[in-house]
């Protein structure tokens, strides 16, 4: 779907609406659209802490399964940095001039992507990010790729353009024009941001100390500072889940980490895989 077409969908209404049907106890319909919906998209139920379908009472519930004990491990490899979530990388590489590239061809700027936040853009200037992409059938729940500590979080609203393959190629300025909640973390290699971007469906991004984080009304930036907080999250930790999916983004200080080579745009990720390795400017100790 073009992004006009997208244009013409009262996206926040659409998306609030299947919000309130996917928390909908509605019994056996809840059930079959489970079904049907593991049956489209070949989710694998094997991994799930409730492997039993018929178990879950809403949609919601379903979607933010969790995982079994020892179905995924953390990689505890020195100086690394770990996939956050199961997915698949969309791009990855440095941050130039301000812009990332959003698919061959197409960049966004950072200064945009963190709301117009200049405090938070300056630190991520010639850095490095990594956009990854969950699909339907994927685990939901974001972890963190380092240890840090909680500095800041950011509400910005926006459009919730679908972020498909097919959109991130084919709509210009995606992710700095999507919904998005911005985590800046305190780490071991300077600061770390990850971002959890929105789209169409997506009922809500919650995160463990806070709760679903719910637009005010006017729909207006909104910051929250931690920094008299000793809010902790170690390597693999979770930090919170999106409730129907999308995409995050990790962003790094210059000079902070450098990619693993052996990774590429498209290829899959599993929570816990080794996606970088720190630098000597920052010698990380797990």
């Amino acid at each position: 779907m073009k992004s006009w077409q997208q244009n013409l969908i009262p996206q926040h209404f659409l998306s609030h609406l299947m919000g309130k049907l996917a928390n909908a106890k509605l019994g056996a319909l809840t059930t079959f659209g489970i079904k049907k919906f593991i049956e489209r998209y070949r989710v694998n139920m094997d991994e799930a802490k409730i492997s039993d379908y018929m178990q879950f009472k809403t949609f919601n519930d379903f979607f933010t399964r969790e995982l079994k004990s020892g179905v995924r491990t953390i990689s505890e490899e020195e100086n690394c940095i770990v996939s956050p979530v199961d997915g698949c990388v969309s791009e990855m590489g440095e941050i130039k001039n301000d812009l990332l590239l959003q698919a061959k061809g197409a960049y966004f700027n950072l200064k945009d992507l963190c709301g117009g936040d200049l405090e938070t853009s300056q630190h991520f200037e010639n850095g490095n990010f990594l956009t990854a992409y969950l699909s339907p059938k994927d685990y939901h729940r974001f972890h963190m790729p380092i240890t840090g500590r909680l500095k800041k979080m950011i509400y910005v609203p926006g459009k919730l353009f679908s972020v498909n393959p097919y959109s991130v190629k084919n709509i210009s300025n995606l992710f700095s024009r999507n919904e998005r909640v911005i985590c800046i973390f305190e780490t071991e290699i300077g600061n770390v941001a990850l971002i959890a971007v929105g789209a169409m469906i997506v009922g809500s991004v919650a995160m463990n100390w806070h709760g679903i984080v719910s637009p005010q009304k006017n729909r207006i930036i909104q910051t929250w500072n931690y920094d008299d907080q000793k809010i902790i999250f170690q390597k693999g930790g979770e930090i919170g889940h999106f409730r129907l999916g999308s995409t995050v983004i990790i962003l790094c200080e210059h000079n902070a980490v450098v990619w693993n080579s052996a990774l590429q745009a498209e290829n899959a990720l599993q929570l816990g895989d080794v996606i970088g390795k720190t630098t000597d400017r920052f010698p990380f100790r797990s």
